[in-house]
């Protein structure tokens, strides 16, 4: 009964604000979704001419390790810019639903991306650990790293500040990457620190290890939100119980049922049933249906809301989930 807001809402309505827009191109959201992109191409396209040419003058297989998450990174920096490019494309014939799902799309590749680093960085760990290798040079490799974790936390700070912003699932996605490379570049510093001052080779190797195993728990992150996603899944239970509460807080409204939620990429969809008095006009369970409407919309003001009027007490067949 409703009509299609004209905003849209984030990945998760628990993250919208009261005064958050619609990211519609155009707006100052839309315009932080691509800066944050721009940010994230220019940092990694930074950071891996600086770490290949540390790596070649030091050998350091830890660094080669980053130097891989690095190039893998600018790769789904890339898929993000082309998606979020993609995504913020209005709805038209065709996508009457938007074209939310490119971000999906693009946070599974980045998890692909970010797998497949996982696993050439073990071989080659591997490969270090039975035939050891001095790092030579080690103070380039400490330099380098220490200018990446200061740009990285700078990245990092300004992608968190446009997901709140926007709620954008590629960004966030992006913005995990980042997060796992602070954790990644900080261990390496230290190690090499180890390494060069102490002389304890195979720190070198194990370290680079411990970071691809932390890939691969952060690419079973990324997959696993992207599938839920695309298969549109139900957003959090609290946020379910919280639409509840403010749909059964009018006055007029009996009872409500087939509550049904979903986000795609960027934006987020709310459906419902409400149970009326069976005596109200048209007119007046439209207008309830409204005022409904602006209550969920003043919680999560970027959230398409559909509803359906029911008069109170009439049985129907309603699907059940556990």
């Amino acid at each position: 009964m409703s009509p299609m807001a004209t905003e849209t809402a984030p990945a998760n309505p628990s993250q919208s604000r009261a005064a958050t827009p619609g990211l519609r191109p155009g707006t100052t959201e839309a315009y932080l979704v691509r800066t944050a992109t721009y940010a994230s191409f220019a940092v990694a396209v930074t950071l891996i001419v600086t770490k290949f040419l540390a790596w070649r003058v030091t050998g350091s297989v830890s660094l080669l390790g980053s130097l891989l998450d690095s190039s893998l990174d600018l790769m789904a920096s890339l898929i993000s810019l082309f998606a979020v490019r993609h995504a913020l494309v209005p709805a038209d014939r065709e996508h009457r639903f938007g074209h939310g799902k490119a971000e999906a799309l693009a946070a599974l590749g980045q998890a692909l991306f970010v797998g497949a680093s996982a696993v050439a960085l073990l071989v080659e760990a591997g490969r270090r650990i039975v035939l050891p290798r001095y790092v030579d040079a080690g103070g380039w490799a400490v330099a380098v790293m220490a200018l990446s974790l200061v740009l990285t936390v700078l990245l990092v700070r300004y992608q968190k500040y446009v997901v709140e912003r926007t709620g954008s699932l590629a960004i966030s996605a992006d913005s995990l990457h980042y997060t796992t490379d602070i954790l990644i570049n900080g261990s390496i510093l230290l190690g090499l620190v180890a390494v060069v001052g102490l002389g304890w080779t195979l720190l070198d190797p194990l370290l680079a290890i411990a970071v691809s195993i932390y890939l691969f728990y952060s690419a079973w992150r990324i997959a696993r939100t992207s599938f839920d996603h695309l298969m549109d899944r139900e957003l959090d239970d609290e946020v379910r119980k919280d639409i509840r509460a403010i749909v059964l807080s009018h006055k007029e409204v009996r009872a409500m049922h087939d509550l049904r939620t979903r986000s795609s990429g960027m934006y987020s969809f709310i459906q419902l049933h409400l149970e009326l008095d069976a005596s109200l006009t048209l007119l007046q369970a439209h207008r309830i249906s409204d005022e409904v409407e602006r209550m969920i919309n003043a919680k999560y003001p970027t959230a398409e809301v559909l509803i359906h009027e029911d008069p109170a007490g009439v049985g129907e067949v309603r699907a059940t989930f556990a």
